[in-house]
């Protein structure tokens, strides 16, 4: 069974390799969605929603919320944001609930512009941010 749940927060970043607007700094109000799987417990929860939240406050939201991404991140284009975000969660969910797993997670830029991390994305690419 798959749990989801959103967050929002806002960011500044810049893409000093791009030829274009983005190469600028500018910022979003981003999204996020997190996706876990696994079978409900005796509680009948996968896991808690408050749980999941402290989660991505903790290793995130309290990081990349009115920060400049460059600052974290190498190559901070949403592709990469991503790969960062999925291993912070990654990492914290594994500590925490071992019997839960990190499906995906998805970063939308705009409304209607995102980006969808899987385990096999942060283990190609997170050796790059």
């Amino acid at each position: 069974m798959l749990l989801k749940k959103q967050f929002h927060f806002h960011s500044a970043h810049y893409l000093p390799s791009y030829k274009g607007k983005c190469e600028k700094l500018h910022g979003h109000t981003y999204r996020l969605e997190v996706t876990v799987e696994g079978d409900p417990d005796e509680e009948g929860m996968i896991i808690d929603f408050g749980d999941l939240k402290r989660i991505v406050n903790e290793e995130v939201i309290s990081k990349l919320d009115h920060a400049l991404i460059n600052d974290i991140i190498k190559v901070p284009s949403a592709e990469y944001i991503g790969v960062w975000i999925f291993g912070k969660i990654f990492s914290r969910l594994q500590r925490e609930f071992p019997h839960i797993k990190l499906v995906s997670v998805e970063v939308w830029e705009t409304d209607t512009s995102s980006v969808v991390v899987f385990y096999e994305d942060f283990e190609r690419y997170s050796e790059r941010i």
